[in-house]
């Protein structure tokens, strides 16, 4: 799947920067073209791949270059107001060779948070090709502005995209780890996870081809019909180039091979299934339920096996109750087989019922706050009225 990403804010821009570094690691050739749009300039200038000209600072006659410091009300009317330079940079993109636009943002901040739903509206305005997000929620332990942020974005950007791709970083930040170690972890694991799913297709010079390929018309129909979707992910290490370890070869038809071998094989491939169903989400929710899935499977060919991703197909059916559920292998050269799972259209997320309550009860406190700050000024200057003049 060719991409045309966009990273707004801080975040968005790293992760974008990422995926571009996978794309290099890979050869995976996921990113068509890569743009970052911030009011911060250190921000922008902080990237590595991103190319100089791709790199759109917004909102100068406003924030002066300083970002918009966590205000996303800001950041949605710098965004408006600036959509002309964000679009030019777009022009530059061949959209005929784009498969969909991904806006990536950080959704507790204040321009990925408040401008991405905006582009989102302008680009569902001029083009046709679908347009996703790639949103990430903050920690509940990063502070009620960030929470109150994220719910409101949440509640405007999955309006206006194609799909709503969510990561929780509440699920992920690990005990005593620093916050940079932390959002470098995170963003591995973002691209790592989203890199399979587009990734699965792409064939290049010497590489085998995929007996039930997975390919860009998958994964658009997976994301249609709107809605929030998580990915589920779970790997085993392999030995290339041998006929035994973890996984044992069976493509061949041979049936005078060993049949204990290759039940075993189609066993432990679905054993990676449920693991990737039911356990880590980038956003934990409960499957069943789940609108439309893609299951794909990746690794190197001789440990693919089609009658092992058809059982973890018909058992994914089974868990989310789902009438849609696609699936195909994506051979590739790394040492291990990894099964990647797409959940569209997810509904039962106790995760985001409880960011927009404790959001709701943000609100109730700054505006306490803010009422109860008028008073006490007041009262301080009123102290001083009978015995003092003012100026004017």
């Amino acid at each position: 799947m060719k991409l045309a990403m966009i990273g707004f804010g801080q975040a968005g821009g790293k992760i974008v920067d990422r995926f571009l570094d996978y794309d290099d690691r890979t050869d995976s050739g996921i990113v068509r073209a890569a743009i970052a749009v911030n009011s911060a300039k250190a921000d922008l200038m902080g990237l590595e791949r991103i190319p100089q000209d791709n790199r759109v600072l917004i909102g100068q006659a406003r924030v002066k270059g300083h970002g918009v410091g966590a205000d996303n009300e800001l950041g949605a009317e710098i965004a408006e107001e600036d959509i002309d330079e964000v679009q030019n940079a777009i022009d530059s993109i061949p959209t005929h060779e784009v498969d969909a636009f991904l806006i990536v943002a950080g959704m507790g901040g204040g321009t990925g948070s408040g401008g991405a739903p905006v582009l989102a509206k302008h680009l569902k305005r001029i083009y046709t090709i679908p347009v996703y997000g790639l949103g990430v929620l903050p920690g509940t332990d990063e502070g009620g502005i960030y929470t109150l942020n994220a719910a409101r974005s949440f509640q405007t950007f999955v309006r206006e995209v194609d799909n709503l791709l969510v990561f929780d970083n509440d699920s992920w930040r690990q005990t005593g780890e620093s916050v940079e170690g932390g959002y470098d972890q995170i963003n591995e694991e973002i691209v790592r996870r989203f890199g399979i799913l587009f990734g699965a297709g792409e064939v290049t010079g010497g590489q085998d081809v995929a007996e039930s390929v997975v390919d860009s018309s998958e994964i658009i129909n997976t994301l249609s019909g709107g809605g929030v979707s998580t990915v589920g992910f779970a790997s085993e290490g392999v030995e290339l180039n041998s006929g035994g370890g973890l996984l044992s070869r069976f493509t061949t038809d041979d049936r005078s091979g060993d049949d204990l071998d290759a039940a075993n094989t189609t066993n432990r491939i679905t054993s990676l299934v449920r693991k990737a169903a039911l356990g880590r989400l980038t956003l934990p929710c409960e499957i069943e339920g789940t609108e439309r899935a893609l299951l794909v499977l990746s690794g190197p060919s001789e440990y693919l096996n089609r009658k092992g991703i058809e059982r973890g197909r018909k058992w994914l059916e089974e868990e989310t109750g789902s009438m849609e559920v696609r699936g195909g292998d994506f051979p590739r050269g790394e040492p291990e087989v990894a099964a990647a799972i797409l959940l569209s259209g997810v509904t039962n997320v106790p995760r985001i019922k409880r960011l927009q309550q404790v959001a709701i009860e943000a609100q109730d406190n700054i505006d306490d706050i803010q009422s109860e700050s008028q008073d006490n000024l007041e009262e301080l200057v009123e102290d001083d009225e009978d015995e003092l003049e003012p100026l004017f």
